[in-house]
């Protein structure tokens, strides 16, 4: 059997990174508990207003001409171009989605920016957002489950109890950190958190894989040795 490039112990150093992803587990839990999410516009519900610039625009330069109108809740970001942006009101200020509009056209005119048309309005009620939190969810748990059960179909089911772990911890470390730096949690954030659980899967699949082929050629071996050599293979 040919021997593998990297011949690093990854075994040796299992206790110290299974204490260190505890603690984050931990604390991101502690996080999600004291803190909580910062939920966006897409699951507390408020007004997007989408316009146009006739040219590329900072966005600082934009959040102060709506703060200087009492839209200082409002969240800004570019929408395509750096001419396109979208304008996040939240739940709580006062007017209905077309008064909404008016103020931020008047408030972007103001700033001294001529030319800015409205491109869009969109309205997310209260119950709307509440059915995103838990649809967003069942997403999560839905994508944990079919990938255990895949896992169970393929090796084991012993593999499966550690591939559902493996998922768990990384989702709950990248939810904890959203939580513990104030991230606007939002439908992007919910795609981005299941795409980590897809490059998870993936690079556990793998090794998984490996670990399945070199148990019949090292019956001699241990358990540690197995895992070892497979790691170092795939690296």
């Amino acid at each position: 059997m040919a021997q593998p490039a990297f011949k690093v112990d990854f075994m040796r150093y299992a206790p110290v990174m299974l204490a260190l992803s505890a603690l984050l587990v931990v604390a991101s839990v502690v996080s999600l508990a004291v803190r909580g999410l910062n939920f966006g516009i897409d699951f507390t519900g408020g007004t997007l207003v989408e316009v146009q610039y006739p040219a590329p625009v900072e966005l600082p330069q934009v959040q102060a001409a709506l703060a200087g109108h009492g839209l200082d809740k409002a969240v800004v970001q570019y929408f395509g171009t750096r001419s396109e942006v979208l304008v996040r009101i939240p739940v709580g200020e006062a007017g209905s989605g077309g008064e909404l509009s008016t103020r931020v056209l008047q408030a972007l005119d103001a700033g001294g920016t001529d030319g800015v048309t409205l491109q869009r309005v969109e309205f997310v009620g209260p119950q709307v957002g509440d059915e995103l939190v838990t649809n967003a969810a069942l997403a999560l748990l839905y994508a944990v489950l079919a990938i255990g059960a895949y896992v169970a179909f393929r090796f084991e089911y012993r593999f499966a109890i550690g591939a559902i772990v493996s998922l768990a911890h990384d989702a709950i470390i990248t939810v904890g950190f959203c939580s513990l730096i104030g991230l606007e949690f939002d439908l992007t954030v919910v795609a981005a958190v299941l795409t980590v659980i897809g490059y998870s899967i993936n690079d556990t699949v793998v090794i998984y894989d490996r670990i399945r082929e070199n148990f019949p050629r090292m019956r001699k071996a241990s358990t540690r040795e197995v895992i070892n050599r497979s790691v170092n293979e795939t690296m």
